[in-house]
């Protein structure tokens, strides 16, 4: 049922086959020296090669095969030991050499998984199909001119990884929570940035419906979404179409279309094509790639924790739960930045507080202020003086929190705010009994109805001595002399 959808004629089961084209990380593009660094001014990393000059001949860069291979063993697939490009063509303004070179028949890599975990705290595999490597076109703009396209070449050339999963996806949720851990994965590699407002990351959502136990209905194509959100919202909105037509007596019409993130909506861009529409045949300007084991096994060795096992880790060394571990592994950064910070504590239990303190109010004050990890107004050992400030008892959680707002304002280290500041807390246990004895002499009537069994009055009672000592005392302490002093 939870892979289901409800119409007027009863259950339909949807199916999602996504395919994410992940840009390799590299200073040149696949076939030539050009650079691939985002944000040049329009055509000025641009080679004949990508121009589509004839004559040009393509140079395979080792290293984005490189990235491939990392990016195959990072998704527990098979590294193929020959691979081929292929031409894929077809006739588009952006791609002047009339032609993509691409990989259908012998990808560089084949199946693989990734798991992701659901909201419902369960798991599921999806499992990958393929991964193979291609250059990417150039980009159109159409809003610059009312009667013109303007092009830059910059993007044609660049390497892509594009990677396919199999048609296991049955809800946008899964949809989002695969896109999510997939980008995790190639960040954690450092084959992908991931960053999807530059286009570095872009998903093509394959949407169907059918009844459950029948033959997968007609596909449509959602093209080139760059948001997780925006994913999720397309995938739905296709879902609602989709459902309406078919119920409604009409055809699904294969195709591809675009999701527009103003309307909310899909809509249709041109029919699909099928693989023999693009004449694919092998690129006769390019080798087989023929790997051998040393090669991989290199890369194999030198493979960087990933994010499950980085999770597993945390969970084991740092006794978190398994949600504080899955939020803070989620990033590299973020994880990079935990373990750093866990490792500067020295207090007993000051890698569970860190995280509790990382994930809820670091987090905040970051959305607050749209800050990111990597350029926070405090140095990060500034947390874990933090933290220890709080176990050693010299100051309480709540006071904490107004050093650390101060600590953000001025990135001034917390041991010297709460000196400035006066802030220290006062663990003399004849200083919270004087005031524990005014508090009592003071509230009488309180203290008498306490007694009486009213045990709700203890927190007026105590409330009253923080009061008394400007909110410094030692709480634990404060609770148990003021117990004492009322039996």
């Amino acid at each position: 049922m939870e892979n289901l959808v409800k119409g007027q004629t009863g259950l339909w089961e949807v199916v999602i086959g996504l395919e994410v084209h992940a840009q390799v990380s590299s200073k040149a593009k696949l076939f030539s020296g050009a650079s691939a660094v985002f944000g040049a001014d329009p055509n000025t990393q641009v080679t004949y090669l990508d121009a589509g000059m004839p004559g040009m001949l393509p140079v395979l860069n080792k290293f984005c095969v490189d990235q491939a291979i990392k990016t195959g063993l990072g998704i527990n697939a098979t590294v193929n030991r020959v691979s081929i490009f292929d031409r894929k063509n077809y006739f588009y303004a952006d791609l002047p050499l009339g032609y993509q070179i691409s990989q259908l028949y012998y990808p560089i890599v084949t199946g693989g998984y990734v798991d992701i975990d659901l909201e419902n705290g369960k798991s599921k595999r999806i499992n990958v199909t393929r991964l193979h490597l291609e250059q990417d076109a150039g980009k159109s703009t159409h809003d610059l001119h009312p009667s013109l396209s303007y092009i830059d070449f910059n993007r044609a050339g660049v390497a892509l990884m594009e990677i396919v999963s199999e048609p296991e996806i049955n809800s946008s949720q899964e949809a989002m929570a695969y896109v999510k851990k997939l980008r995790s994965i190639l960040r954690y590699l450092g084959t992908c940035d991931g960053n999807m407002e530059q286009g570095s990351l872009r998903v093509d959502a394959n949407v169907s419906l059918h009844k459950p136990g029948t033959p997968f209905g007609t596909r449509a194509e959602i093209k080139n979404v760059n948001s997780v959100r925006f994913l999720g919202q397309a995938i739905e909105y296709e879902i609602a179409r989709q459902l309406e037509i078919i119920e409604s007596g009409g055809v699904i019409v294969q195709e591809t279309r675009l999701f527009d993130p103003s309307r909310g909506e899909t809509r249709s861009l041109r029919s699909k094509e099928d693989a023999m529409d693009y004449r694919y045949f092998p690129d006769p300007d390019l080798r087989p790639v023929v790997l051998d084991e040393a090669r991989i096994e290199s890369i194999r060795i030198n493979m960087p924790e990933l994010p499950d096992a980085k999770r597993e880790r945390f969970i084991k060394e740092f006794a978190l739960s398994e949600y504080d571990a899955n939020v803070l592994v989620a990033e590299k950064e973020v994880a990079d930045f935990y373990e750093k910070i866990a490792a500067a504590a020295k207090g007993n239990g000051a890698a569970k507080l860190i995280a509790n303190w990382l994930i809820v109010e670091v987090f905040a004050a970051m959305n607050r202020d749209n800050k990111a990890i990597d350029n926070l107004p405090f140095a990060p050992n500034h947390l874990a003086e933090l933290v220890d400030l709080i176990i050693d008892g010299t100051i309480s959680g709540k006071i904490a929190k107004d050093v650390f707002a101060k600590m953000w304002e001025s990135g001034k280290a917390p041991a010297k705010l709460v000196e400035e500041l006066g802030l220290k807390q006062v663990s003399d246990t004849s200083v919270i009994e004087k005031a524990v004895d005014e508090v009592i002499a003071a509230n009488v009537a309180q203290v008498e109805q306490y007694r009486a069994g009213k045990e709700q009055v203890f927190g007026f009672l105590v409330g009253q001595v923080m009061k008394a000592l400007q909110g410094k005392a030692n709480p634990g302490v404060a609770n148990q002399i003021l117990k004492d002093k009322l039996r």
